[in-house]
């Protein structure tokens, strides 16, 4: 039986002239709304917008998905006079930066966490895969733990924030990483351990909703997916889809393993942190903490490791050389915080950094923005 997988990408809406983020989120899903219904949405701030693909198959159908949905959103933000920007920070900033989208929860955010919301301007890729049983899928979770700090350095695009050079590759990761729960879940024994443990969390006001988690790996609340939210959003959707079978492999193997009686690896939380905070530094290439092996390894070798972990089901739904092609991208160019970097070097100008990010995000066959 087809294990499927969806992804969520989230974008900033950029002025095309300014380069600044625009707080015109509601009335672009609503133009984008009138060509792909609700896989548009809105997002914590007026000057992003979210899309999603419908559930999918294989990973050449998902990149079809994304593609259709990036153009409708792109086509809708054109007649605004404005592009979408794929990076997990926003490059120069602007008034849209700061605009609360109109939703409930984002209400309650700002109460609970005040002051610490005000930078909170960020954008992700979520992927989710099949999971029906959710008892299988946080023990599966314990197994994805480790591999988290990968998927940061590997997808890390976020190295400027609002005008400046932060100095990380995900600056993004550091953003979310200041918030009680907002990181690599808990090792957990069983799903009672799991909403025991989020129920408590509630209870301290450090997490808003039990049931709805903002852990990097959860069961999803709606939908009978396992979702991960760790990586920084790709600029090209090539890349997104790569990442979404990788991360597909990872799931499978992982329920596999759950399946046997393996409730995954006690993996240091400390240690995971110290992962994290590496990859979002370092980005790829670079050097990071394993947290399986506890030792200092390029991030290359670690992604051979993580190839080779998940090689048969790679080979099973077709992914190898789609996987392959990915890394061979991030061995030649970087990850998107280096080619960020390399079009802000060539002049020193922010503008060239966001018009190649609009370019390059632009869904094929459209009218690149910018």
């Amino acid at each position: 039986m087809t294990t499927t997988i969806g992804v969520e990408e989230e974008f900033f809406l950029v002025h095309t002239i300014t380069r600044t983020v625009e707080p015109a989120g509601s009335r672009i899903v609503a133009l984008a709304r009138e060509t792909v219904g609700d896989l548009v949405s809105g997002e914590f701030h007026e000057g992003q917008l979210e899309v999603r693909t419908p559930p999918c198959d294989n990973a050449a159908e998902l990149l079809r998905q994304l593609t259709a949905v990036r153009r409708a959103a792109g086509d809708a933000s054109r007649a605004d006079g404005l592009g979408l920007c794929a990076a997990g920070t926003p490059v120069i900033g602007g008034a849209g930066a700061r605009v609360l989208g109109d939703h409930p929860r984002y209400r309650a955010g700002i109460h609970q966490f005040g002051t610490m919301m005000d930078d909170f301007t960020i954008c992700s890729a979520h992927v989710h895969v099949h999971v029906p049983d959710r008892e299988v899928a946080v023990l599966a979770a314990n197994h994805l733990r480790p591999w988290l700090p990968l998927f940061v350095a590997m997808s890390a695009n976020s190295p400027f924030f609002e005008g400046r050079d932060t100095g990380y590759a995900s600056w993004r990761t550091v953003i979310r990483g200041r918030f009680p729960a907002l990181s690599a879940p808990p090792y957990v024994e069983s799903l009672a351990h799991y909403e025991r443990l989020t129920a408590a969390l509630q209870d301290s006001e450090a997490m808003l909703d039990a049931n709805i988690p903002f852990w990097d790996v959860r069961p999803n609340p709606r939908v009978p997916t396992i979702e991960i939210r760790v990586m920084d959003v790709p600029t090209d959707p090539s890349d997104t889809a790569a990442l979404t079978a990788l991360v597909r492999a990872l799931v499978v193997r992982s329920v596999e393993r759950v399946r046997r009686g393996d409730r995954g690896p006690h993996t240091c939380g400390e240690l995971l942190r110290a992962a994290y905070w590496r990859a979002a530094r370092d980005g790829w290439p670079g050097r990071g903490v394993d947290p399986l092996t506890e030792q200092i390894l390029p991030f290359a070798a670690q992604a051979a490791r993580l190839v080779d972990h998940v090689l048969p089901q790679l080979r099973e739904y077709g992914d190898v050389d789609r996987v392959d092609a990915f890394l061979r991208r991030l061995d030649e160019h970087g990850c998107g915080a280096q080619r960020q970097r390399a079009a802000w070097t060539r002049r020193s100008r922010l503008n060239d950094v966001v018009d190649g990010l609009l370019v390059a995000t632009a869904a094929p066959g459209s009218v690149s923005p910018g």
